[in-house]
């Protein structure tokens, strides 16, 4: 993609969805810190459902800990890899009350020392709760940012330093949200919906199926 291209992308998604949102349930910074944990290899809506339980018993630090292993375990055992995900948990809990007086702590560097916290859940963190301006690659968006020439790269890193370079500042904010949606939801992995698409112009996959064979 060109830089004409790229402002003309992310322009078409703003306009399409001007403020685009997790899928994520939340109502506190702890909570989606929480559910961005319990989201590795999990599909949003299954951990929402898993949340939606957890939340009405435990939504600190301090009454997840008093729910214990086995407390916690009942409440997520519809997630893949629950047995772990709560150990992780309960170890973040215990070092949020111990480091960070049971609140989220808004550098990348404490994010990352939490327990199954890595560089994508600091990042959806970063940008979700704090607004700051980060690209969180996941599947979809390092298929997006490949599959259109958005931003290629071999690993999710590269990906993701490729965004922050190419994505012009007016639109860094969101755009991690409006490509995990459209990878989602559009550019999907098996058959993407290019016929659908609304900037498949500006797309070096959706712009060649266009063109005369």
């Amino acid at each position: 993609m060109t830089p004409a291209q790229i402002e003309r992308f992310f322009a078409t998604l703003q306009r399409a969805n001007p403020a685009p949102q997790t899928e994520l349930e939340y109502a506190s910074v702890f909570e989606l810190l929480v559910a961005v944990l319990l989201s590795a290899q999990a599909t949003d809506v299954g951990v929402n459902k898993a949340t939606r339980r957890l939340f009405v018993v435990a939504n600190t630090p301090q009454k997840i800990l008093a729910l214990g292993q086995d407390g916690l375990e009942a409440c997520i055992k519809t997630i893949g890899l629950y047995r772990s995900k709560a150990r992780h948990l309960m170890e973040t809990c215990r070092l949020l009350l111990d480091r960070h007086d049971g609140h989220v702590p808004r550098s990348r560097e404490a994010l990352e020392a939490l327990p199954g916290v890595g560089r994508k859940t600091a990042n959806v963190v970063l940008n979700v709760a704090f607004g700051e301006p980060t690209m969180a690659v996941d599947t979809h968006i390092f298929r997006v940012s490949n599959r259109t020439g958005l931003a290629p790269g071999a690993t999710p890193l590269a990906v993701e330093q490729g965004l922050l370079a190419r994505v012009p500042e007016a639109y860094r904010v969101d755009a991690h949200h409006w490509l995990i949606l459209h990878g989602r939801y559009v550019c999907q992995a098996r058959k993407p919906r290019c016929a659908q698409c609304l900037v498949a112009a500006e797309c070096d996959t959706g712009a060649s199926l266009k063109s005369p064979a």
